[in-house]
């Protein structure tokens, strides 16, 4: 029983496959040659559907759980927003329903983040599978960072 070789449509403009014309220089005339070519794969790869779906496919929720001191911890969590959840409203359940701190903030690479004052890791993961049910299962991920000990140099 041989192994069939897989068919790969390759770009008649830059000459890759369909999936890597983004990243060839053409990518305009890549998508006018798929269009005049093959309507059905022009709209299955850059069609509105295709394209939200592959966003929220590749995307992920981090709820990620960083220690401040020694019995405090924060939990963040961004890629929400990907999703269509409103983050500001998010904090604010988050807030009332752990009767603690919750905003929306900045993180480093300048993405909206949620920051919750204590460790609700798992009280988050299942909230926000209730309450969002557009927001896969798999694609949440659970972190847990903590402080590097200081070495007794």
């Amino acid at each position: 029983m041989a192994i069939e070789p897989r068919k790969v449509f390759l770009c008649g403009i830059c000459t890759m496959p369909l999936e890597y014309c983004e990243f060839s220089g053409t990518q305009e005339k890549c998508k006018l040659w798929l269009r005049e070519n093959d309507e059905d794969k022009y709209s299955e790869i850059y069609g509105v559907k295709g394209l939200t779906e592959g966003v929220e496919n590749a995307s992920r929720v981090i709820i990620k759980r960083n220690e401040r001191n020694k019995r405090k911890c924060v939990t963040t969590i961004y890629g929400l927003d990907i999703f269509g959840v409103d983050l500001k409203k998010a904090a604010k359940m988050f807030a009332n329903r752990f009767a603690c701190g919750s905003s929306v903030a900045k993180n480093n690479q300048g993405q909206d983040e949620i920051v919750v004052q204590g460790d609700f890791s798992d009280e988050l993961h299942n909230l926000i599978l209730s309450n969002w049910p557009n927001v896969p299962e798999e694609n949440i991920d659970r972190v847990e960072e903590k402080k590097k000990k200081k070495s007794d140099a």
